[in-house]
């Protein structure tokens, strides 16, 4: 089966490891990730699991790397997603420093073609989904302060 990667890139006025941070602390996540809280000790080979407002684990992986301020990748499976896939999805976040920048790259693949049918969710979602929670990190970490309640 044919199957499609999401990448986006964002430049971040802040320090590699105020990002990395962000990207791997619970209670910062829930301030960005509209109330998700992402739960790992990030060691390889350990869950990642992605709470909701409720506490229940909605969204679950395995980190395969931690390269601390530099590289973060783990898998990314939807709990209630029952399709049966070849590959699991696989989120992969690169930080590069550029002076007092950070480009933040994000990248999802293993995306398949019934990720992308339901006009809420797949593809309309990534392109909606990933730039808002980024944006509202970027913001935060750029302002102290998230964008305006948006719903995505």
């Amino acid at each position: 089966m044919i199957e499609t990667t999401f990448v986006y890139d964002t430049y971040i006025a802040t320090t590699p490891e105020k990002l990395w941070k962000a990207l791997t602390n619970g209670e910062f996540t829930k301030k960005y990730w509209f109330e998700n809280e992402v739960q790992s000790d990030w060691t390889v080979g350990s869950t990642v699991s992605y709470l909701n407002k409720d506490g229940k684990v909605v969204d679950q992986g395995t980190v395969l790397i931690n390269e601390p301020y530099r590289l973060l990748s783990y898998t990314f499976n939807w709990l209630a997603d029952e399709t049966v896939r070849e590959h699991e999805p696989r989120v992969t976040f690169e930080l590069k420093q550029m002076d007092s920048t950070v480009k933040l790259t994000l990248k999802q693949e293993h995306i398949l073609p019934t990720d992308l049918r339901d006009e809420n969710e797949g593809f309309h979602g990534y392109n909606n989904g990933w730039p808002a929670i980024l944006s509202n990190l970027k913001s935060l970490l750029e302002t102290g302060s998230t964008l305006p309640a948006i719903t995505i």
